[in-house]
């Protein structure tokens, strides 16, 4: 996962700076960095209206008692595309307005969805009431510890 991260963050600025390069030479410096700031604007607009339609539809379905799991995951979503929308760059503007695409984005959601679920099953993530998620190595007895509990009560006088 380290190295997946470590390649990410090292090969999409690399692209995106070679892409503006090529861009820049094909239409000039100036339309290309009105291009980046016109598309960081657009995005960081759409990501804003989109983000308060799904807080409206969290809300709505609070109020009738129902867990918002995929408005919550479309919100998360928004939110990525939004961040993705504000790094300067034509890929990485691609992926964000690719993602407020309501469709594709459900498609996305759907995918996670499936992946945690799967995660759950195979005991990858083990999911507690009050404890949140968490690795299901965790749920090992040598990773807990263990002291012994004394429950007392006690009396002031």
């Amino acid at each position: 996962m380290f190295t997946r991260l470590l390649l990410l963050f090292i090969l999409v600025p690399l692209a995106e700076i070679l892409l503006l390069i090529q861009i820049g030479d094909f239409i000039g410096f100036w339309p290309t960095l009105g291009l980046v700031l016109v598309t960081g604007v657009l995005g960081a607009s759409l990501a804003r209206d989109q983000g308060l339609q799904i807080i409206e539809q969290i809300r709505r379905e609070f109020n009738q008692m129902n867990v918002p799991t995929d408005a919550m995951l479309e919100g998360l979503l928004v939110l990525i595309a939004g961040v993705v929308l504000l790094t300067p760059g034509v890929l990485t503007d691609l992926c964000g307005f690719l993602l407020l695409i309501p469709p594709l984005r459900r498609l996305i959601r759907d995918r996670i969805k499936r992946y945690v679920v799967r995660k759950i099953h195979e005991r990858q993530i083990v999911v507690t009431p009050l404890g949140g998620a968490r690795k299901a190595a965790d749920d090992r007895p040598e990773s807990r510890t263990g002291g012994r509990i004394i429950d007392v009560d006690a009396e002031n006088e």
